[in-house]
């Protein structure tokens, strides 16, 4: 696995207390991120429109590199850039804190609670997690190559799933309806599986696919390609984070080096992934394009004999992620429960099963549904994952500090760290006038300062930048 840059997209829900009803999940979101950027000073406010649905005021780039923002009327943290699993740990935790701490400042920790999960049990939307991987301009972004990738996506739900109470189904009428009758299910691997509906597709919203093929690198175009995955779930372990987001990367240099097993490719991998996900014995068979079956567990099985033939030995995060990978998938045959704080399903439903069987509910109970909610709820004081921490039974990956320091700093080894720098200053100096995007940043006065190179720190640069600015 190649040293790469990674990053994560985190869409919050909202949930509002009962006894608060008149408040809304869309002007508690605008409240909190005006307290982050305006109150807390963590961050620097658009002043341009960035695009038709995000007017100036609407988020910011924050201290840290990472930017806040309203999307759809969900608040949407995106962490900075990240060269190491560790890193991106800390830094969408800290996403996690900066949300916290701003419904705690604003007096609203009685009013709502900030939810880190991907549905509403009630309506049945859904809202997502999206990770971003920096691949060479040169990556085969078409359907043979991309293609290569699809299997290890509908099956990696094994360890990176969220858990979920239920099942969503499409409605008869819509646009590609399931194909396939699926039963209902007390609970299942993933969250997201039951709202993907194509392979392939460049828009996000309204067609959500496995892999989303929209060009929009965030960097120098001729030099670098994004690969943005909207299928995953927004994990609350950070192991499960780490495995998700290490294990795809590595899939991906399996890709470059023309290492991928063949063979492979999945007749109906949108019905697979339900499929998959509605399947807890982990036993069941998808058809392959060439007529033979196999079971999730096999087919990671696959990647990751080639991972470990190709990789090993590349740097440490590739060595954690192989023995990590090796040491889940044959928990997940011989004894799941040594996952239990590590792996997000199997803590949630250990965690379920133990409330429901002491207070005699079923799984059909509303009660399991809030009980679903509460494990993602971000509130150390009512969140069932942070009991699991509480209880030393969760794997870490940080720390609390580590964690408190990614809120306010930026990585030191990607352009994160310019960006964030300037952030800083601009707010020490009360400028008026500035601009900031992924890729570039500008002062008053100034031509725009360009950060194409996520791999760059830019500190001399943007230190002679601010030395012209006379700064």
């Amino acid at each position: 696995m190649n040293a790469r840059i990674l990053g994560l997209e985190t869409e919050y829900g909202c949930l509002i207390h009962k006894d608060n009803s008149k408040e809304s999940p869309e002007g508690i979101s605008w409240r909190l991120k005006e307290m982050i950027l305006k109150k807390q000073k963590l961050g620097v406010v658009d002043l341009h429109f960035r695009a038709h649905d995000e007017p100036a005021g609407n988020g910011g780039f924050l201290l840290n590199g990472g930017r806040v923002y309203l999307d759809m009327g969900h608040l949407e943290y995106a962490s900075p850039e990240c060269l190491g699993l560790a890193d991106l740990v800390a830094y969408d935790r800290a996403g996690d804190l900066l949300l916290q701490t701003a419904v705690e400042e604003a007096g609203l920790s009685g009013a709502v609670s900030i939810i880190k999960n991907n549905i509403d049990h009630l309506t049945g939307a859904t809202f997502g997690s999206h990770e971003n991987y920096l691949v060479p301009r040169d990556f085969p972004f078409t359907y043979e190559g991309l293609s290569l990738l699809i299997p290890f996506l509908v099956t990696r739900q094994l360890f990176t799933g969220a858990g979920r109470v239920g099942a969503h189904h499409v409605p008869d009428g819509w646009v590609l309806l399931e194909s396939k009758t699926f039963p209902n299910v007390d609970f299942q691997l993933s969250q997201r599986s039951d709202h993907i509906v194509n392979d392939f597709y460049q828009w996000v919203q309204f067609n959500r696919a496995i892999i989303n093929t929209r060009d929009e690198p965030l960097a120098d175009p001729s030099r670098f390609r994004r690969i943005h995955l909207l299928l995953g779930d927004s994990n609350m372990m950070e192991y499960a984070t780490a495995l998700k987001m290490g294990t795809t990367s590595a899939v991906l240099s399996l890709i470059e080096e023309n290492a991928v097993p063949s063979g492979l490719n999945l007749a109906d991998p949108v019905n697979d992934l339900r499929a998959i996900s509605r399947d807890l014995s982990l036993k069941k068979e998808i058809l392959l394009d060439n007529g033979k079956k196999m079971n999730a567990l096999e087919i990671q099985n696959l990647y990751l004999e080639a991972a470990e033939k190709r990789l090993a030995g590349r740097n440490d995060d590739t060595d954690w992620t192989l023995k990590a990978w090796r040491e889940t998938l044959e928990a997940l045959v011989q004894a799941p429960e040594r996952l239990i704080g590590k792996i997000d399903w199997i803590s949630k439903k250990w965690l379920l099963e133990m409330f429901l069987e002491s207070e005699h509910k079923s799984w059909q109970d509303p009660w399991a549904a809030s009980l679903d909610l509460e494990y993602h709820n971000l509130n150390p004081a009512q969140g069932l994952s942070f009991a699991l921490e509480e209880e030393g039974k969760a794997f870490r990956m940080t720390s609390d500090a580590a964690i408190r320091l990614s809120v306010t700093s930026p990585p030191r080894n990607t352009r994160a760290s310019a960006r964030g720098e300037l952030a800083r200053i601009v707010l020490e100096k009360q400028a008026s006038k500035y601009l900031f995007n992924w890729t570039e940043v500008q002062i008053e006065g100034m031509p725009p300062f360009e950060l194409e190179d996520p791999y760059k720190t830019y500190t001399g640069p943007l230190q002679a930048y601010l030395a012209n600015a006379g700064w």
